[in-house]
């Protein structure tokens, strides 16, 4: 990084995020479409390590300072609205009808306060913050390591990468700054939008003094922390095309760079993997190898030689064969699904579970016990329900 750099980029992207506006008031907190400057500016003092006594010390001149900062998002990802609820204590209460305070008929103790909370789910935006260089290097520092942790908007809302990679450089303007940044699809079926849409700080020049007709007001600008308040400012919302030659150049799919490694799809014909298959269940004399049931299934207890061409170069070659079937373990349908569902809970990557492993052998009970009991509850209801039609 150098002297004039002049810009930074966030990377907001999570389960769920949650940017309050002015709206976001009392027993109703609505979520804005974008992250606000307050929310960004929160976020940075959270990486400094400034608390909200601290931030409004002295006059707020720390408020101040930052308020000036020049804020830019691009929507890479809008996700989608979703509401839940949230429960305060800290003996507020609610009122009642007749304006006192609810309590509990048992205990006798105030109620639980319970707002509700609207959600961003599976939203990705990429802030750019310009601001003088010498702050911009305290921010990167800070960001780099956080004293605090960071969260996209509440407590509820961890972020699902990385927020700060270090992304910086020096631009004239926030809008060649979003330019700059590559639109990356998740996967490589990703649907490429073809355009983003973005708002971006107004700023007035000497040629243009006053704010254009579409200038939106938002109210995100920190005047405190304390108790909430904030100042207006003007955004201008613009698009930007996507595409290679567009404003956004289409980068590589985010899935390349994850930690564990690619691997070919998992064969499941049955020309191939049906015979293999056929090989394992006759070595198990069909039987499950966890509660030896009759069984007609196979679990793959590792997909590191799961691929089509892996069960083809196995049916040519017996020796193969012989190494190529000890990936795999015969299974009935319970035993199957409740080693399954223990794999999908333990977020596992190519080594599965092994039942004839000790180590899992109280867990695969377990989760079978509790296949057994929803089963029967459901197949209670669809008889009763059958039954009533």
């Amino acid at each position: 990084m150098n002297d004039i750099t002049n810009t930074l980029f966030l990377r907001l992207e999570g389960p769920l995020q949650a940017w309050g506006t002015h709206e976001s008031k009392f027993v109703i907190r609505r979520a804005g479409d974008a992250p606000t400057k307050s929310g960004i500016i929160g976020l940075l003092f959270s990486a400094m390590g400034i608390s909200r006594k601290e931030a409004d010390a002295n006059n707020s001149e720390l408020l101040k300072k930052f308020a000036k900062l020049k804020m830019a998002v691009r929507i890479d990802r809008p996700g989608f609205r979703w509401w839940d609820y949230h429960t305060v204590g800290a003996k507020i209460g609610c009122l009642s009808a007749d304006g006192k305070i609810k309590k509990t008929p048992t205990t006798g103790q105030i109620e639980t306060f319970v707002t509700r909370r609207e959600y961003l789910c599976d939203a990705s935006f990429l802030v750019a913050i310009k601001f003088e260089p010498e702050i911009i290097q305290q921010i990167h520092k800070a960001l780099l390591n956080p004293i605090w942790t960071l969260y996209l908007g509440r407590k509820s809302c961890p972020p699902s990468i990385p927020i700060y990679t270090g992304e910086m450089g020096y631009f004239d303007n926030l809008l060649s700054a979003l330019k700059s940044v590559h639109w990356r699809p998740r996967y490589k079926s990703d649907v490429i939008p073809e355009y983003l849409e973005c708002l971006i700080d107004w700023i007035p020049t000497e040629t243009e003094p006053f704010a254009p007709d579409d200038a939106e007001i938002w109210y995100d600008v920190p005047e405190t922390f304390v108790w909430p308040s904030h100042h207006p400012r003007f955004v201008v919302r613009t698009l930007l095309k996507v595409g290679e030659d567009a404003d956004v150049k289409i980068g590589e799919h985010i899935q390349n760079k994850a930690s564990s490694p690619e691997r070919p799809r998992t064969d499941y014909d049955r020309s191939t993997w049906g015979k293999v298959q056929k090989k394992r269940l006759e070595l198990d004399y069909h039987l499950c190898v966890f509660c030896k049931s009759p069984a007609t299934t196979v679990q793959h207890i590792n997909y590191r030689q799961s691929s089509k061409e892996a069960n083809l170069q196995a049916l040519s070659d017996e020796k193969i064969m012989n190494k190529h079937i000890i990936n795999h373990r015969t299974l009935c349908r319970l035993c199957h699904d409740a080693v399954t569902m223990l794999e999908y809970g333990e977020d596992m990557g190519l080594d599965r579970i092994n039942p004839e492993d000790q180590k899992w052998r109280d867990k695969i009970i377990e989760k079978r016990n509790e296949i057994i009991l929803h089963r029967s509850l459901a197949t209670r209801k669809r008889k009763l329900y059958n039954k009533e039609i």
